[in-house]
C-alpha cells in the first residue's frame, strides 16, 4: 500500500515548506517554498555556508548594503533549489515593502534579474508578497509582466478575492495561523473537520472554482497531518519536512476531500475596490490580527538577517 504521501502527490501537487535542500533531496517535492524565517534558518547551518560566503563576498566587492547581501543570498538559496526540484521557487519579497506597491515591484524585479543573470528563467520563479491592498496591487502589475506572484499571509475571503481581481497565480492560505488563533480566542480545541484553517481554505477553493478563477490555492502553515490530509485535493499544499516525514511513514488511506466540480456552498463573487477590502478585512479579527503578525515576524527574521549581513561585511 502507498503511503499517505504518495497518495496526496496523485491529487494534489506537493511543496516543500523549508529552505534545507537535504530534506527537500529526500521529499521530493515538485516545488519549494522559502521565507525571511526559513533563509535565516538555513543561513546559520554548516551546509550551506558556501552560499552565505558567496553573497558576503559579491556585498564586498560591489560596497552593497546588507539588504542587497540578503537579496542575493536569497536567491543563491532559490537557485540552488531550482536545481533539485523540478518545478517553481518561491522567493519572497522583502516583509518591510507590505505597504510600499512602488518598492514591492522594483525589488521583484531586481530578484527576476538576479535569477535571469544565473540562467533560471522567470518560469521556474514565484515572487512571494504579503496579502495587504498594496502588496495585491504589486502582484497585478507583476502580472501583467508575466511575474508569476505567491501572495502569502492570507487568512480571509477578501484578500483571496482581492488576488483572484489582481490575476495572481498563486495563493498560500495559512491554515495553521489561522487555528492558533482561534485556539487562543476560544480557548477550544478543534478536529481537522472543525478546523476553522481548514474551513477557511475549503471555502477559497470552492469560491475559486466555483467562479472560474485560475489562481492556484496553495495550503500553508500546517500544525498536523490532519489538517493536510483534510486538504487533500487541494490544488497544492507547502509542508514542512517533518510533516512529510509523518505522511511518509504513514501507510493508511488517504481520501481527496476537494474536487474542483465540487463547489458546494461556494459564496457569491466579490467586487472589492480599496475601500470594501480594508473595511472587510479590518471586520475580521483574525485577519487583520494574523496579517500584521505575520508582516511584524518576517520583517523581524529579515531585520535579524541582514544584521549578520551587516557584521559580515564589516569583518
Amino acid at each position: 500500500m502507498p503511503s499517505k504521501l504518495e497518495a496526496l502527490r496523485a491529487m494534489t501537487t506537493v511543496v516543500a515548506d523549508t529552505g534545507d535542500m537535504e530534506a527537500i533531496g529526500a521529499f521530493k517535492p515538485t516545488d519549494c517554498t522559502t521565507n525571511p524565517t526559513l533563509i535565516l534558518k538555513a543561513a546559520q547551518m554548516p551546509a550551506y555556508a558556501h552560499l552565505v560566503d558567496e553573497a558576503i563576498v559579491w556585498g564586498k566587492a560591489h560596497h552593497a548594503s546588507a539588504a542587497a547581501v540578503c537579496d542575493r543570498l536569497a536567491v543563491n538559496f532559490g537557485a540552488e533549489l531550482t536545481r533539485i526540484v523540478p518545478g517553481r521557487v518561491s522567493t519572497e519579497v522583502d516583509a518591510d515593502l507590505s505597504f510600499d506597491i512602488d518598492g514591492t515591484v522594483a525589488r521583484a524585479r531586481g530578484v527576476i534579474a538576479d535569477y535571469a543573470a544565473r540562467g533560471v528563467g522567470r518560469e521556474r520563479v514565484l515572487i512571494k508578497i504579503a496579502a495587504t491592498w498594496e502588496g495585491i496591487q504589486a502582484a497585478r502589475v507583476l502580472q501583467k509582466e508575466n511575474i508569476d506572484c505567491n501572495v502569502t499571509l492570507l487568512f480571509s475571503l477578501p484578500q483571496a478575492a482581492a488576488c483572484a481581481d489582481a490575476g495572481v497565480f498563486l495563493i498560500s492560505p495559512f491554515v495553521g495561523r489561522i487555528l492558533d488563533w482561534h485556539v487562543k480566542a476560544t480557548g477550544q480545541s478543534y478536529t481537522p473537520e472543525t478546523d476553522p484553517g481548514v474551513l477557511s481554505v475549503r471555502q477559497i477553493y470552492r469560491y475559486y472554482k466555483a467562479h472560474g478563477v485560475s489562481t492556484v490555492v496553495m495550503g500553508a502553515s500546517f500544525r498536523n497531518i490532519g489538517e493536510i490530509e483534510a486538504l487533500a485535493g487541494c490544488d497544492r499544499l507547502t509542508i514542512s519536512p517533518q510533516l512529510l516525514q509523518q505522511l511518509s511513514d504513514d501507510d493508511g488511506t488517504l481520501a481527496r476531500r476537494l474536487d474542483p466540480a465540487d463547489t458546494g456552498d461556494a459564496p457569491a463573487r466579490l467586487a472589492l475596490d480599496e475601500k470594501s477590502f480594508r473595511f472587510l478585512l479590518n471586520e475580521d479579527a483574525m485577519a487583520s490580527e494574523k496579517l500584521a503578525e505575520g508582516i511584524r515576524l518576517f520583517t523581524r527574521d529579515l531585520r535579524d538577517l541582514r544584521a549578520m549581513a551587516r557584521q559580515r561585511l564589516a569583518s
